[in-house]
């Protein structure tokens, strides 16, 4: 089968004796050896074996092999949340003295990471406001260890070209470059094809797709996944056997899923371009989105997340939310369902407000995870909301 969508719902953990059709849950903390000399084999890497759920299962390995094959990686490793993915791809490979350049248009979370945990280690790190390649490249430093970015990034829909940035990793093949792929997924973009060594996911979102589980996973380099397996293994951010299983299989319905979510969230900005009580309406694959032509490029399509600003500042936005009828508000994404959220308050609130504004955070902002629900219904509840609160 050469098909993504085939292998992902056809390749699965090995089946048991019982001959089950769907794959079991592996609820189990340890596993047996069959000899002492077995266990002192697996144990001395001399013989594969599983040893132990935090290091590895068959819900979990399933998982991982799913996501190396939508994202033609190397290998992966699976973690108990997204953000427990994204601390391990920095933390196993910093020391005191190193150096990173980010994004700023990241994840208020990882941020903090940057800005407040890192430097208690004596990790710095230098901030890239722009796409210009010429910016990242000089900002990089001799003790540059890593370069990070989001693309498409949280909230603001900023797009970074993984093709230049791949080639600036050949001019500097010592530096780790490593991008949020959570956004787009891998069924919508590949950074790895362009050169990137690490492609980070929270599962929680698009990959579970119905706010069930939390989960993490990062996919790329062989050599580098090792070198984190040492970290995880003695650090314990492992994912439960029960969250691989779940959002194993529902990666069986990835691609359907964001097809449905893309095309409901582009009808939408399409509509909301239409409408005089939206001041600025952010989608990819909208033709106002000053890197439309990139984003054609580089994703399959826009993806789920719609970012607007309503006029009359925080309070009409508050009004705004409070007036949805079908939409909730949550600071989750990726589900089913559509979820609406103020990050100036939830998601980005530990910004200052001069650091929001420049990421394109306004008080007035609304970021909207579109779901897959009728594409008339999401459009109309928005269209009352906004009449109702002018």
């Amino acid at each position: 089968m050469k098909k993504n969508q085939s292998k992902i719902i056809r390749e699965q953990a090995p089946r048991s004796a019982t001959r089950e059709h769907s794959v079991p849950l592996y609820l189990t903390s340890s596993f047996i050896f069959d000899s002492a000399e077995q266990g002192r084999a697996i144990f001395a890497e001399e013989e594969e074996g599983m040893v132990y759920s935090r290091y590895a299962n068959p819900n979990t390995t399933e998982f991982i092999d799913r996501v190396c094959t939508l994202e033609k990686a190397e290998a992966g490793l699976a973690f108990s949340s997204g953000m427990a993915a994204v601390f391990a791809s920095f933390a196993a490979f910093i020391e005191s003295g190193d150096h990173i350049v980010s994004s700023r248009a990241i994840f208020g979370s990882t941020h903090q990471l940057l800005t407040q945990l890192f430097p208690r280690w004596g990790v710095t790190h230098s901030y890239v406001d722009t796409a210009n390649i010429e910016d990242w490249e000089n900002a990089i430093q001799p003790n540059t260890k890593i370069i990070f970015l989001e693309s498409p990034s949280n909230p603001g829909l900023e797009l970074y070209d993984l093709e230049k940035l791949g080639q600036l990793k050949a001019k500097y093949p010592n530096i780790i470059f490593s991008i949020d792929n959570c956004f787009a997924t891998p069924y919508l973009q590949q950074p790895l094809k362009y050169g990137f060594d690490l492609s980070i996911h929270s599962a929680t979102k698009y990959m579970d797709g119905q706010g069930r589980v939390l989960g993490g996973v990062v996919v790329g380099n062989e050599e580098l996944l090792n070198k984190m397996m040492f970290f995880i293994r003695h650090t314990g951010p492992a994912m439960s056997p029960f969250n691989a299983w779940v959002i194993s299989k529902s990666l069986e319905t990835l691609g359907l899923r964001m097809d449905r979510h893309c095309s409901n969230a582009l009808a939408l900005a399409t509509e909301l371009e239409k409408n005089a009580e939206i001041a600025d309406v952010k989608y990819p694959f909208l033709p106002s989105h000053p890197q439309f032509e990139l984003a054609k490029k580089q994703m399959k399509a826009g993806g789920g997340i719609v970012t607007f600003e309503v006029k009359g500042g925080k309070e009409r936005a508050f009004q705004f939310i409070d007036a949805l009828q079908m939409i909730k508000y949550t600071s989750n994404l990726g589900d089913s369902r559509t979820i609406a959220t103020h990050p100036a308050t939830t998601t980005h609130a530990k910004l200052t407000e001069d650091q929001r504004i420049h990421l394109g955070i306004r008080p007035g902002t609304i970021r909207l995870s579109v779901g897959l629900e009728d594409q008339e219904d999401i459009i109309n509840d928005i269209l009352q909301a906004l009449e109702q609160t002018k």
